[in-house]
């Protein structure tokens, strides 16, 4: 366990505070991930620290202290997520839940047979939920737009709130042809559906996000690409089928999309037009083919020589046969 880790418990709980258990989890180039147990006096705190490399902050777009105003604002709407304990710009410190966030064992695992039963529509609820949050719960730099710069591993553009030219300049700069991408970007705007209101999006909402346990979703993490957006976006991200991990469900690989769109609108949530939600899926397939892109080329071009980045080039052409079908 690193000095800034024992720092941050001491700052946070005292100098008596004492660290019994640490461990750091896989994941995050440029953010660490820690599971610890934290014992205080005589109680014992089991809490997870989110910590940032030097200028991780600015490379991901926004600070942990902005993920955790989000993250705050999210439980008082009724979002299920962890408990906020602590934060500052470069970490968040909060409470441990219990439960599964790997896909394949929450399609497949019998424990949670009973959960998959309902997680189409304990989805529907939470988004209902964080849709209604306050514009105000976002940073300012999110408060108009998502930040895709972040795929290519460069800084976030403050470019307005038009997704698709987003996408279309991110795919620009490979600098080299994918004709399915073209053609999607070309339907997409020539069939863009009116913006049914502006909401907070997760952004990110999606199987492998959510903790789940055999009753269901526990907790929604992974709040950093959070911005204000059409509400369908989130719904149609949950869709796409790279989050299906080889199921023929459409919703997260658990559920029907009626599942989905009745939960969400019987929890709040507007009516959800099923021409609008076609696109966003068709939309979020497009953003997901543009980012295995780019994250290969981070790969090929040196600027981040990682087996998994090359790997992950292999889902280029999977998107754009899933892109031809969605688009006929």
């Amino acid at each position: 366990m690193t000095e800034a880790v024992h720092s941050i418990v001491r700052e946070v709980f005292g100098p008596g505070a004492s660290v019994p258990f640490s461990a750091r989890l896989p994941g995050g180039a440029s953010r660490e991930t820690w599971a610890l147990d934290v014992l205080d006096r005589d109680e014992r705190h089991e809490l997870i620290l989110r910590l940032d490399s030097p200028g991780a902050a600015l490379e991901a777009g926004g600070s942990l202290a902005s993920e955790a105003t989000l993250m705050r604002a999210a439980a008082e709407a009724g979002v299920p997520v962890p408990r906020i304990v602590a934060a500052d710009r470069s970490y968040i410190l909060m409470t441990r839940v219990a439960g599964e966030t790997i896909p394949r064992r929450i399609l497949r695992d019998e424990a949670y047979a009973a959960a998959r039963l309902r997680l189409a529509a304990q989805c529907g609820e939470a988004l209902a939920a964080i849709h209604r949050m306050p514009l105000s719960a976002l940073p300012s730099a999110a408060a108009s737009a998502d930040a895709p710069a972040a795929a290519s591993g460069g800084s976030p553009a403050q470019v307005a709130d038009d997704p698709l030219r987003q996408w279309r300049e991110v795919l620009d700069q490979a600098g080299e042809p994918h004709p399915v991408f073209e053609l999607a970007f070309r339907r997409l705007a020539a069939t863009r559906p009116p913006e049914s209101r502006r909401s907070v999006v997760h952004g990110d909402f999606r199987n492998g996000n959510l903790i789940v346990g055999p009753e269901g979703i526990r907790a929604v993490l992974d709040w950093e690409l959070a911005h204000a957006g059409d509400p369908v976006e989130d719904l149609g991200w949950l869709c796409v089928k790279a989050w299906r991990f080889g199921s023929p469900l459409p919703v997260g690989g658990f559920g029907d999309y009626d599942d989905l769109i009745t939960s969400y609108e019987k929890a709040g949530g507007r009516p959800v037009d099923r021409d609008a939600l076609r696109w966003w899926e068709t939309f979020g397939v497009l953003k997901w083919g543009v980012i295995c892109v780019m994250q290969t080329m981070r790969h090929l071009r040196g600027g981040a020589r990682s087996v998994e980045l090359a790997a992950i080039g292999r889902r280029v052409c999977e998107n754009e046969w899933d892109l031809l079908r969605l688009l006929g």
